[in-house]
């Protein structure tokens, strides 16, 4: 076992004087130690309740043979990080949760790891670590949450995001503001529509790294959570048994799997993000234009909040995660062959009908033929960009308007709710990439309000968006201005197109003037200077590599 190298040996006497003083004896120190990663807080209610999901998969551990041995990770709730400085360290905690997982597993010689999770930042976080270590491992998501009930219709998160925007443009007062407050969000588990939180632990189902259900089962069945930790549990030690291993399981193939489940459902643009980031630590490159090639052939089978009004319980009432790669896998788009922490993904298929159409449709009959994310390029984003196709309106997907151009987030946001954005413009946040933000701030909050008030407009930044996020909103535009790319060199006033079934985002810009701009750009100060943004700023890679360190 990995774990003999701090259990046997004379010269392992204190260690294991140090494991007695836990408890542990000589019998149980001749089983594997399975780390039991908890990601518990009373800050995120997508981890409130991950107390009993946690003893859940410590008690598959014990039942396998197991010595579970629990340690936390951190979490930040993107909604309350939303819209304010606290916005930067979300996708910087994505490392920080990777690398304390690394410290304790290698720092305690773990045999395998059990890892629990449910939100933005936290599951890929985990994921990653799962390629860095490359020790048996298993991700088990808390659930999502129930959807609301406001005004006899479902309701989430996003639509109160969206409120605010109703109430600056007067067409709800603050009393109903209120008490959409007290309706959308009604307990324990990950935002209720198909927002990053529930798009990723989708990702690890189609991965293979989750068990099925992972991904859909509602957080409020409690019983049927359980009986899922408690599963995996048992299965990372089959796993630790066999030697199975994360790139064993998150190859090309796998990825190429979770892209197309990804094109199909129309997931969270920051599925491009983390997707990238998780092969990077697996030792793989997930380039922007696999996302592309996949997703022309992929049809876009469901349309759940925000892009419809289905949420996360329908989808699983419908058979779930592995309905979806049922029906794709009847256009050839599946790797079937291939091994999941228990059995194959044709394994997981042969007992996954469709039980609503009215929520997974059929590849004869999809939304759309492409899938719910595009990759564009041009002069504006020469290294790409990521929109949520699936989100925007028909009339939105070629659009052409004058760049109203901020260079913060906040900047946007007073001039949207003040009123100086018109129907027709295009504004531009810049300086809010990975190393601009710091740390790549999502902008739930213009395009919410944007969409509240009703307004016809794109937004582009190189920062990134919310998977609650509707409408013509392109993120990750690489290279970010603080790289000096073209976003840097736009002025106000310049035309802008926007071309989303050619692919296309471009500044009416002549290449001479663009070079003249690009003569005269001076980068600016660094918004923050010191402690762990600063140090993540001076590491952090683009966009359109995961925005992993280097």
């Amino acid at each position: 076992m990995r774990s003999d190298i701090v259990k046997k040996g004379s010269t392992r006497a204190a260690h294991r004087s140090l494991f007695n003083a836990l408890g542990l004896g000589k019998k149980e120190l001749e089983k594997p130690l399975v780390g039991v990663v908890n990601s518990f807080n009373e800050l995120i209610p997508g981890h409130m309740h991950l107390r009993e999901i946690t003893e859940a998969a410590k008690g598959g551990v014990w039942m396998a043979g197991g010595i579970p041995v629990e340690f936390p990770a951190i979490g930040i709730c993107d909604g309350i990080a939303m819209g304010h400085e606290g916005m930067r360290y979300p996708l910087a905690s994505r490392e920080l949760i990777a690398d304390s997982i690394e410290a304790m597993a290698n720092g305690h010689a773990l045999d395998g790891l059990v890892m629990v999770t449910n939100c933005d930042k936290i599951t890929p976080g985990m994921l990653m670590a799962a390629g860095r270590l490359n020790i048996p491992a298993v991700v088990v998501s808390g659930g999502p949450m129930l959807a609301g009930r406001y005004q006899g219709r479902d309701v989430s998160v996003s639509t109160i995001f969206e409120a605010a925007g109703l109430f600056e443009a007067g067409k709800i007062d603050g009393q109903e503001l209120e008490n959409m407050e007290q309706s959308n969000c009604p307990g324990c588990g990950s935002c209720a529509g198909l927002f990053t939180a529930n798009s990723m632990n989708c990702m690890t189902e189609a991965l293979g790294m989750g068990l099925v259900g992972n991904g859909t089962i509602p957080a409020a069945h409690t019983g049927a959570r359980r009986k899922l930790a408690r599963e995996a549990g048992a299965v990372v030690m089959d796993l630790i048994a066999r030697n199975i291993r994360p790139r064993d399981i998150m190859t090309m193939k796998a990825f190429e799997n979770a892209v197309a489940v990804d094109m199909g459902i129309g997931g969270s643009s920051n599925t491009v993000l983390h997707l990238t980031a998780i092969a990077y630590e697996a030792g793989l490159e997930l380039p922007l234009e696999l996302f592309e090639l996949i997703s022309a052939k992929t049809p876009y089978l469901t349309k759940l909040s925000p892009s419809g009004y289905h949420h996360m319980e329908d989808l699983n009432e419908a058979g779930g995660i592995s309905a979806v790669m049922k029906e794709l896998d009847k256009l050839g788009l599946i790797h079937k062959e291939i091994i999941t922490i228990n059995g194959t993904i044709g394994d997981r298929l042969e007992l996954a009908p469709i039980t609503r159409a009215d929520v997974i449709r059929s590849v004869d009959d999809p939304y759309r033929k492409r899938g719910g994310l595009a990759i564009l390029k041009g002069n504006l984003a020469p290294d790409g960009a990521v929109v949520k196709e699936s989100a925007v309106a028909e009339d939105m997907l070629v659009f052409e308007g004058i760049a109203r151009v901020f260079d913060s987030e906040d900047d946007a946001i007073e001039a949207i709710t003040g009123k100086k954005i018109k129907h027709g413009d295009i504004v531009v946040i810049r300086y809010e990439g990975p190393k601009g933000g710091p740390g790549m701030k999502e902008m739930l909050n213009p395009t919410a309000v944007i969409t509240g008030m009703g307004l016809k407009v794109a937004l582009l930044t190189d920062g990134r968006f919310s998977g609650a996020t509707q409408g013509a909103c392109v993120g990750h535009i690489s290279p970010e201005a603080m790289d000096g790319g073209p976003i840097a060199l736009v002025k106000e006033g310049d035309l802008i197109s926007l071309d989303i079934p050619g692919r296309r985002l471009e500044v009416k810009v002549d290449d001479e003037e663009l070079s003249r701009r690009k003569a005269a750009w001076i980068c600016p100060e660094p918004k923050v200077k010191t402690g762990y943004l600063a140090r993540y700023a001076r590491m952090v890679t683009s966009a359109n590599t995961g925005a992993v360190l280097k």
